[in-house]
């Protein structure tokens, strides 16, 4: 996929030529203005498409209208929605070349590069025929710059996608620290089950005892010359859930591929930083495991010590995502880092909270929280604080250790919340995003395709390189 800047129409050859209507408008081509206003009425009402052909009066063959809306309605932050609509429209017709050309006062360049390459994304790795995509896009009017930071978010999501597309086979631990270890311009560090042993991880290496692949320990670093601040990002990463010996039901299974959507989330991130090169330290840490049923399998009632010496009760294996999460947070703060974010599938809760659209999000420092939210909502994705009152800690104590790994099915992602809060100090600001339910879906939702979002990416990055 190629996407350029253009001056003008005439700089480059293309199929169709995309415009803008805003209702009650014109536009600056005269056969617009004739057949879709005039003669067939469109109002160019927000998303709508209106597709006209040339017949060889221009030398693109057709033209695509998008309306959007009423022009005092409109704000830049709606371009990301029109762009990938109408990059649905041009596959829809076979098209393999197109130019936008909006009349709107602002470079879309970068929010413009990013829809294109959501919208034009398929994993279609494993089929003999492939889906249709348009490979060369021309945006009038912006700088090339917005577009090739655009196109870096853009690259980054397809990324993420692909690795929690792909099959639980193919992605195993091993092969996620060699995906880490082929990012340029990162210095990496991946820890062998010995090494884990020696951090003293034991909440994180339970888990992966039922499997035969052998847990990693990955850590990612970017180093600037005088960073501003520290931050470590932390991403689940349990390539395939089958929940242990608490198995899960056959359906829910189907796609546990895509448990390790933290992980794939800041190995993107931490790829796109390789070129954009901020002024801060990013680490990025994914303790990746499988949490299978095998012979070694940890079990419910086990007694598992994490890395900062609190003692957990195993209450059910198939929460084994905290596990994990605990350990790898206890790793994060011995960095000395100012910030941790962690970035989950964790909780079922939060998808029966807020379902499909929108992430939870928590931690202890509410301007951090505030600011993730904030730059979630300008980069197109929706965070919803959830709360973290310390009477959700009842529904996880414990007779014989410090806490259970799991409680009450009320109030859920808080719970895991709160839990996790155990394994991070005041020292450093902290924010926790729960992303089970908008990490992958079931059927196609606007620009996404069935499958794997990159949730998560377009947040950190902009918060990272703001």
């Amino acid at each position: 996929m190629e996407i350029k800047a253009l001056q003008d129409l005439t700089s480059a050859d293309y199929e169709v030529l995309v415009v803008n209507i805003f209702e009650g408008e014109k536009t600056n081509q005269e056969l617009i203005n004739k057949f879709a206003i005039e003669v067939d009425n469109f109002k160019g009402k927000f998303g709508e498409t209106y597709l006209l052909h040339t017949l060889g009066q221009e030398k693109f063959n057709k033209i695509l209208v998008v309306g959007m809306g009423k022009r005092e309605d409109f704000c830049i932050c709606k371009i990301g929605d029109i762009v990938s609509k109408c990059i649905k429209k041009l596959q829809g017709i076979y098209a393999k070349s197109a130019c936008f050309d909006f009349s709107i006062d602002a470079d879309y360049g970068k929010s413009g590069a990013i829809a294109v390459g959501i919208a034009n994304y398929y994993f279609d790795k494993y089929k003999s025929i492939k889906s249709p995509r348009v490979e060369n896009v021309y945006f009038v009017k912006c700088s090339q710059e917005a577009i090739d930071e655009g196109l870096i978010f853009a690259n980054a999501m397809t990324f993420a996608r692909d690795l929690a597309n792909d099959s639980a086979a193919v992605v195993t631990p091993e092969n996620l620290a060699q995906a880490a270890y082929r990012i340029e311009g990162i210095e990496t560090r991946v820890y062998d089950k010995k090494e884990i042993e020696e951090l003293g991880m034991g909440a994180f290496l339970a888990v992966g005892k039922g499997s035969s692949q052998e847990p990693k320990l990955i850590h990612l670093k970017y180093s600037p010359e005088n960073p501003k601040k520290r931050i470590a990002i932390i991403g689940k990463g349990i390539t395939f859930d089958a929940g242990g010996l608490d198995l899960k039901p056959p359906a829910s299974m189907l796609t546990m591929r895509d448990d390790m959507s933290g992980a794939a989330c800041v190995l993107a991130v931490m790829n796109a930083i390789s070129e954009l090169k901020p002024e801060i330290e990013v680490n990025a840490i994914i303790a990746a495991c499988e949490n299978m049923p095998g012979c070694s399998a940890y079990k419910p009632g086990d007694i598992l010590t994490a890395k900062n010496g609190k003692t957990i009760e195993v209450d059910n294996t198939d929460a084994e995502g905290r596990l994990t999460l605990a350990d790898a947070l206890c790793f994060a703060e011995e960095l000395g880092v100012d910030e941790i974010i962690d970035i989950a599938t964790l909780t079922g809760a939060c998808v029966v909270a807020l379902g499909t659209t929108v992430s939870g999000i928590m931690g202890n420092n509410d301007d951090l929280v505030k600011t993730l939210i904030e730059t979630g909502k300008l980069s197109g994705e929706k965070f919803w604080q959830l709360p973290m009152y310390d009477e959700y800690f009842d529904s996880i104590k414990s007779q014989i250790a410090d806490m259970k790994n799991t409680g009450s099915r009320q109030g859920g992602a808080s719970i895991a919340g709160v839990f996790l809060k155990e394994f991070v100090t005041d020292k450093v600001k902290w924010a926790h995003l729960d992303i089970a339910g908008t990490a992958f879906l079931e059927k196609p939702y606007k620009e996404f395709v069935q499958g794997a979002t990159g949730v998560g990416v377009r947040t950190l990055l902009n918060y990272i390189c703001k």
